[in-house]
């Protein structure tokens, strides 16, 4: 079995483990406490925040450790917006952030405040000229992740950060999926990460305020954690998540460049061992582990089971996949076709020949979902003109909507007109995207009695 989903969870590092194990036996007493039991405690926790702090890149007492990389970034944005809210109640961040962020954000807006959702370009990538953009008097906080977790694109985190910084605003970068390749560059003052990311444990976070950010710790306040992170410490979890990151970081820079070697090969060979395949995101500024791509006429969900059964775990941002039938919101901020989405993401210590397995066994797979997908009941179309034909794709999931325009498009003059009537959210990035890659006309949608009618015009 390949594990090819290290953007969700990397495997537990062999470090992780030796550590996890020992911090179980020396380290399970309150680290408060004077006694010889408690002071070995606090030994191992003042150790392992040192080295995740040298490895974050600031001071042990500016960082804290929480239950998980989701609660350091809830906790970094109130606790940051409630210590600047006489400056204002405006809040930045990025169309493509982790759903930890837009949660976050989603309840500033529920609770009185702005916030501006800056776009990205096709490649998935903040531009540092629309941050400035959005900057305003009343900013309190702007936030934006280091690398994206969907498809490996980074950010111009340090550019973006000096902006913010020239501003007075603070940016909280989340790192999740870049502190173990290296510390994040620039003037940020809040980041947060989560040690499952780089081969550490489940359930431990870590925050990171700078001296000098204004920040006031939201809900009832725990001695603990300088007060940041309530609850007992998970003191084995800590040391391990530490002890990891330390570990990945010391074989960062050789595994980056034999990953990219091998993601480099799936960009590279993909599009051209499956027809009508988009691979997305920065080609250049990207993650080392992380490929992603698109297939037309592909169920998503079916694609990762048929995977599954050949031995390989990855993941999808596709409306097949998701229990909401919504593309993933990553996606859909790139405008880039979300059916039969695939992200491949290699934990280190991949080899080569499971990628060419992979790559052989691909081809095969895709086919195989498009052939069961191919003639599926017949969806009626009537013409209502010599040059408009209406398909009635309602009640029809992706990529269903896709695979009978497809069809009919060459049934209608150069210069004609597809009216594809869906009901399916993902039609809406979906058939624009098709457009695109086939290099049709995408007229726009219209309102419909039922669903949403998508106009497309044949070029070619």
């Amino acid at each position: 079995m390949s594990y090819f989903d290290a953007a969700s969870a990397a495997p537990l590092h062999p470090v992780a483990r030796q550590a996890l194990s020992a911090a179980l036996d020396e380290g399970w007493a309150d680290p408060s406490r004077l006694y010889r039991e408690g002071r070995r405690a606090r030994m191992l926790l003042d150790a392992a925040r040192e080295a995740a702090a040298e490895a974050v890149g600031c001071r042990p007492d500016e960082l804290v450790f929480t239950s998980s990389g989701t609660r350091a970034v809830h906790s970094g944005i109130a606790g940051a917006l409630a210590g600047r809210r006489r400056v204002g109640r405006h809040l930045i961040v990025s169309s493509v952030e982790h759903s930890s962020v837009l949660h976050s954000a989603e309840t500033f807006e529920a609770e009185g405040g702005t916030v501006t959702r800056v776009p990205v370009l096709r490649t998935g990538a903040v531009t540092v000229e629309a941050y400035e953009e959005a900057l305003r008097p009343d900013t309190a906080l702007a936030c934006l992740q280091s690398a994206n977790h969907e498809v490996g694109t980074e950010q111009p985190v340090a550019a973006v950060a000096e902006v913010c910084r020239e501003a007075g605003v603070p940016l909280l970068v989340d790192a999740a999926q870049t502190l173990g390749w290296g510390p994040v560059e620039g003037p940020w003052s809040l980041l947060a990460a989560s040690a499952h990311k780089w081969g550490g444990p489940s359930g431990v976070g870590l925050l990171a305020v700078r001296k000098g950010v204004r920040f006031a710790v939201q809900g009832p306040v725990d001695e603990r954690e300088s007060g940041r992170a309530a609850g007992f410490e998970n003191l084995p979890a800590i040391v391990a998540a530490a002890a990891s990151l330390r570990a990945v970081r010391a074989q960062a820079a050789a595994e980056a460049v034999r990953l990219r070697e091998l993601t480099e090969r799936i960009r590279a060979r993909v599009p051209g061992l499956v027809p009508d395949v988009e691979v997305v995101g920065d080609a250049e500024r990207r993650l080392p582990g992380i490929v992603t791509f698109s297939c037309l006429y592909v169920d998503g969900e079916t694609l990762l089971h048929e995977l599954d059964r050949e031995g390989f775990s990855v993941s999808s941002g596709s409306s097949c996949t998701s229990s909401t039938l919504t593309p993933s919101h990553v996606l859909r901020a790139m405008g880039v076709l979300s059916e039969g989405n695939v992200r491949v993401s290699l934990p280190p210590g991949t080899v080569a020949e499971d990628v060419e397995r992979f790559l052989a066994v691909l081809p095969g797979v895709v086919a195989g979902v498009r052939e069961k997908l191919g003639a599926p009941a017949s969806t009626p179309v009537a013409a209502t003109g010599d040059d408009v034909l209406v398909v009635d794709a309602l009640g029809r999931r992706c990529p269903i909507p896709v695979i009978e325009l497809a069809k009919v498009i060459g049934d209608v003059p150069v210069g004609g007109t597809v009216r594809v009537l869906a009901d399916d959210e993902a039609a809406r990035l979906d058939i624009p995207a098709w457009c695109e890659m086939r290099g049709q006309e995408y007229v726009g949608e219209e309102p419909a009695d039922r669903g949403t009618a998508y106009l497309v015009r044949r070029t070619a």
